[in-house]
């Protein structure tokens, strides 16, 4: 790296390195790799000075020197994978190391006819047709510089394809470990899900570290859901306490098609999720749920954007924030609906529980409408405990330390509620009260249910 270069340069750089190795990729790929770097050149990195990025300062991230993760996936052995996954939850199990597949740590297992589930580098390798009418089609062109950056330099994730009329009875487990070796590490998994008519399927997106370090994760995700499709997404965010992410999902929902998002944030030091979903044909039906649960200086920021292009949609959208230290949320909810979505009917949620006078929530919910006949409804929330509720507990020999711990927890496992998987709630709700240092768990329970 040269020391005397920006930090945009240097990525720029890295771009025309890239390009050199695409000689025998197909055209449609080529172009794809290029309009990315092109983008990139054109805007670089998102700054306080971006009405998208005013509370989001990604100075500290761009001024690090990350480097590109090299395909080695020998740094994690099955042992240390153990603790991540769900107990009593059989799943297609697709391993990541550092942004790589690993064949070895993997275990998918048997599916059914129809059905396609692999590394997106060896789907590129083998079989880029099918990539073809799907993969870029569904990130918008105006995209900020760290999805660029991962269009022009991805080099591997997941690629799921369920064929018409498939339905998967186990979900689909992708597990990302970033181990750190080696440095400063940069990891940019690009994932394609493409749910083809009348399919069903359960996804899981995982993200945790093996060790402490810091590192950078520059994930894309992109979900078709076909007519009368159903895809349910879970984005379980546990990076390390020193680690950045910054994700992006896109969405796009056909005639009836049904989507739901679960995005659980409790790990990293800095994190932006943008959130993507068009509502393209009659009767799409759209599901957001959203928890961040941070302390000391984490940051997290949710940008989502539902967009009712055509008659007869639905959506809901459910975020909740429980901050404690110096931390800071950032929540923005964008609701568009167009002329022509006539009959829609939108929701949207966010509150947040400040635990700590310097805790700080910045939320902003969005409704666009150009339709007349819709029913459309958002609100937002920033406040600290009941008092009532904190009185009605200690009123019941409960002290004011487990008291407040317990309507904590509360608060935040209104969204957990909402998990269908009940391993992977069971799961976030002990690491939930992990985090909340709620050793009584059955106590809130009982108290709760």
């Amino acid at each position: 790296m040269d020391p005397n270069s920006t930090p945009k340069e240097t990525y720029l750089d890295a771009m025309g390195a890239a390009e050199k190795g695409l000689a025998k990729a197909p055209s449609w790929l080529r172009d794809l790799r290029r309009g990315g770097a092109s983008r990139f050149a054109e805007v670089g990195f998102p700054t306080t000075r971006d009405e998208a990025w005013k509370y989001t300062d990604v100075t500290p991230l761009v001024q690090t020197g990350f480097k590109p993760a090299a395909r080695d996936v020998n740094g994690v052995d099955s042992a240390q994978l153990e603790g991540f996954w769900f107990e009593n939850l059989p799943s297609h199990r697709l391993v990541f190391v550092n942004g790589h597949y690993s064949e070895k740590l993997s275990a998918p297992g048997a599916w059914p006819k129809g059905v396609t589930m692999m590394g997106l580098a060896e789907a590129l390798h083998d079989q880029a047709h099918m990539l073809e009418p799907y993969l870029g089609h569904y990130v918008p062109e105006k995209i900020h510089g760290f999805a660029a950056l991962n269009t022009a330099l991805f080099t591997d994730g997941a690629y799921i394809h369920l064929g018409r009329g498939a339905r998967l009875a186990k979900p689909i487990h992708l597990l990302y470990v970033t181990t750190g070796a080696g440095g400063p590490l940069l990891s940019q998994p690009r994932n394609l899900v493409v749910a083809e008519e009348d399919s069903q399927a359960v996804l899981i997106e995982n993200y945790v570290a093996v060790g402490e370090a810091s590192y950078f994760t520059n994930a894309l995700t992109e979900v078709v859901v076909g007519t009368h499709a159903m895809i349910e997404h879970y984005r379980l965010q546990e990076e390390g306490a020193s680690a950045y992410h910054i994700g992006g999902m896109h969405a796009h929902l056909d005639r009836d098609g049904r989507f739901t998002a679960h995005g659980i944030d409790l790990g990293g030091r800095l994190v932006r999720n943008d959130l993507r979903s068009v509502l393209d044909a009659e009767g799409a039906e759209c599901h957001l749920n959203g928890l961040y649960v941070i302390g000391g200086r984490q940051h997290v920021d949710n940008h989502t954007h539902i967009d009712h292009a055509k008659p007869r949609g639905t959506s809901r959208e459910f975020y909740k924030g429980v901050l404690d230290g110096r931390s800071r949320a950032v929540f923005h909810g964008r609701v568009v609906v167009r002329p022509d979505a006539q009959h829609t009917d939108a929701q949207q949620v966010n509150n947040n529980l400040l635990l700590s006078r310097d805790a700080e929530a910045d939320t902003k919910p969005q409704l666009e409408i150009y339709a007349d006949d819709v029913k459309c409804a958002h609100g937002a929330t920033v406040g600290q405990l009941d008092p009532d509720a904190l009185f009605y507990l200690r009123s019941r020999a409960v002290d004011e330390a487990a008291a407040r711990d317990l309507l904590t927890y509360a608060f935040a496992r209104d969204v957990l509620s909402r998990l269908r998987l009940e391993p992977v709630r069971s799961q976030l709700e002990r690491n939930l009260a992990a985090k909340l240092r709620l050793t009584a768990l059955h106590q809130a329970k009982e108290v709760f249910q």
